[in-house]
């Protein structure tokens, strides 16, 4: 069977692209990026190039070809030479890749025996930090009502508690927002109990905005003078180890968020025991 110069072309030019893209393949798993490996790979192929004709070959932008060409000569793989008045660049001896790899491998395991020996240090840090409290502040509305949003953000029922001013929360926060927030509650099953002092607002409130809400999820209020418990903020326990403050200044709306078992819980008893006395 006869084989025309044509065929012999195609089979030699598909064999060339199959090394090629194995030899890429390899460079990348060995020591050089994607890119790298490709100009790399340009390079030895026509025994070297200038960087623009790079770029334009290889089909990489020309300041990234740039800086590879760089990377690569700092890492000795590639040399720099004038031609032309230009400049132009070739690879190094096959042996400087190996040595390249060598290090490499070499400063890797140097960096796993450093890591192995720091980690008990890092694990001791790591159980004193997982003792402390995740404490985030909020400045503004926005990052204000990010926190209302976290506690209707929970894909199961669970009780929130809280110290709440009503009328403040009426003042200060949006009607949309506030409805939105109720809505969610009711979709979620939150429910609520909350102490708050005793003012019209506050009497006629729930009644009013959750009165189309199933009772068994409609919150629970305890009302207590308004006069001898003034205080202008919401205290918020919520999910399973958070609590909210927000102080609900009209020009300067700030808040903070302590996620915190040990917390959380504190507080709850304190709000069960203010919700007890709420009785007196």
């Amino acid at each position: 069977m006869s084989v025309n110069n044509d065929t012999i072309f195609v089979l030699w030019y598909a064999y060339l692209m199959k090394t090629n893209d194995r030899i890429i393949n390899m460079l990348t798993q060995s020591a050089l990026t994607d890119n790298e490996s490709v100009v790399y790979m340009h390079l030895l192929q026509n025994g070297g190039d200038f960087p623009s004709s790079v770029a334009k070959r290889t089909g990489i932008k020309r300041t990234t070809a740039y800086k590879i060409l760089l990377d690569l000569s700092v890492k000795g793989l590639i040399n720099e030479v004038e031609r032309k008045k230009k400049l132009y660049y070739q690879v190094e001896r096959p042996q400087k890749l190996l040595r390249y790899a060598e290090s490499n491998a070499r400063r890797a395991q140097e960096m796993l025996e450093n890591t192995k020996a720091i980690i008990p240090d890092i694990e001791g840090l790591f159980t004193n930090l997982s003792h402390k409290p995740k404490i985030t502040y909020a400045q503004g509305y926005n990052e204000v009502l990010s926190i209302y949003e976290d506690q209707i953000s929970y894909n199961k029922p669970y009780e929130l508690l809280a110290f709440a001013n009503i009328d403040k929360i009426l003042e200060i926060l949006p009607n949309n927002f506030l409805e939105h927030y109720r809505k969610e509650k009711a979709r979620i099953g939150i429910t609520a109990r909350g102490i708050v002092p005793d003012t019209f607002r506050s009497s006629t409130y729930v009644t009013g905005i959750y009165g189309d809400v199933p009772e068994k999820i409609r919150p629970t209020v305890k009302y207590i003078p308004a006069t001898d418990f003034p205080y202008e903020n919401e205290t918020i326990i919520y999910g399973n180890n958070k609590v909210s403050i927000v102080n609900f200044v009209k020009d300067n709306i700030t808040g903070i968020l302590i996620e915190d078992e040990i917390i959380h819980k504190t507080m709850r008893m304190i709000f069960e025991l203010a919700w007890k006395g709420a009785d007196i």
